[in-house]
């Protein structure tokens, strides 16, 4: 990808460094936006192995930009777009955070995962920037955000809780007898969403028949294959990302696993496929309710798809995190992250994820899930449910 901007030393860590080095050479200077141009930041895994997430990032915020500038920018300025490279890696989010404090970007996109998010979000309340996820969903970072007074990080995403709790909705409905396993990565998202399902189901009166973590990344999930086929469970539901799903369903179906699998958000990417092959088909994932097909999300759809890149899993809600930013400058007339934030809040934003509006905490008040199901290397919503 020829336009992805590794992640460097911000200018104030260097500053750090360098006092404790002798004739360490003075900081390079980076360039600011200039009088006519406004910094718009995106930041999630552009390289490594959840760089297709970061793609669908860069996707909806790049055209986002493009439909803003070609429509006149904002305040008469232009917008131009920096990338931040996290992968996905805590460390590394925080020192992005600074890269793009640097750039003086008025609004940053991202990070895509929560464990990312979390922290950098320090970063950016500090600095008074807007920071607005399209995908961190653990409730924790707008509860920690709004415990500390700070009103200027967003999501465009649900949370996991909300996700928990449909899920365990429609198990109880449709599985009331059913084993059910439920399993999770040890990552912020993984542990949220099956937390949050483990509860809901035993309001419900439905106690999973085991529970199970597993490493990220791993190559061999014998070990957890034969707790799925000790428990005698009929549904595994998985906590975790696409990658590692992708090869415990495929070697779990190798070794002769019949139960039904089920997802949260992150198998919403043509990846999951690609690894699992057709271990993947009858997978069902939960995910928000699609509208690629309203009017105001065609054109967008069009649009991208006709730069070769197909608009799944997260790209409509990052173009949408350009969107409700924009609509909030425009209100307030300025870019004062403050006064972005108020404006934001003031009144509902049309996106193209449909009329959104945001909480106290910056979480999304409108939001729809649905189950989505793979077929033949390709996922599509369910519509009874």
């Amino acid at each position: 990808m020829h336009d992805v901007k590794f992640g460097r030393l911000s200018q104030a860590a260097t500053a750090i460094l360098c006092l404790g080095l002798a004739g360490c050479a003075a900081t390079a200077s980076h360039q600011p936006a200039a009088e006519n141009e406004i910094v718009i930041g995106v930041a999630g895994p552009m390289t490594g192995d959840l760089a297709a997430f970061g793609e669908q990032e860069r996707w909806g915020v790049k055209t986002a930009i493009a439909d803003i500038n070609a429509a006149g920018g904002l305040l008469g300025k232009h917008l131009r777009l920096e990338i931040g490279d996290d992968q996905c890696d805590p460390s590394r989010a925080v020192s992005v955070a600074g890269d793009m404090v640097d750039e003086r970007a008025s609004l940053v996109v991202g990070h895509f995962c929560s464990g990312s998010s979390i922290p950098a979000s320090e970063v950016y309340a500090t600095h008074h920037i807007v920071q607005i996820t399209p995908s961190s969903t653990n409730p924790r970072l707008t509860e920690e955000g709004a415990s500390k007074g700070w009103t200027t990080l967003f999501r465009t995403s649900s949370r996991d809780d909300k996700q928990g709790v449909f899920a365990a909705d429609w198990f109880a409905h449709e599985h009331p007898t059913g084993k059910i396993i439920v399993i999770h990565d040890g990552s912020a998202y993984g542990d949220a969403v099956t937390q949050r399902l483990i509860t809901e189901l035993k309001v419900k009166g439905i106690t999973p028949v085991a529970t199970a973590a597993y490493r990220q990344r791993a190559t061999d999930f014998s070990d957890l294959i034969a707790t799925i086929q000790q428990s005698k469970a009929d549904i595994v539901y998985i906590g975790g990302y696409h990658n590692d799903f992708a090869m415990i369903v495929r070697q779990a179906r190798a070794q002769g696993v019949q139960a039904d699998f089920y997802g949260a958000d992150a198998l919403n990417t043509s990846e999951f496929a690609s690894i699992a092959g057709s271990a993947a088909d009858g997978v069902r994932f939960s995910d928000a309710a699609y509208l690629g097909a309203t009017p105001a999300a065609a054109k967008v759809v069009a649009e991208i798809r006709a730069g070769g890149f197909e608009p799944e899993g997260y790209t409509l809600s990052s173009y949408a995190a350009v969107q409700a930013w924009a609509a909030g400058v425009t209100r307030a007339n300025t870019t004062e992250a403050a006064k972005v934030a108020a404006a934001m809040r003031s009144a509902p934003i049309a996106t193209v994820n449909g009329e959104i509006s945001f909480d106290a905490k910056g979480d999304v008040q409108q939001f729809g899930y649905a189950w989505f199901v793979w077929h033949n290397g390709r996922y599509a919503q369910e519509h009874s449910n």
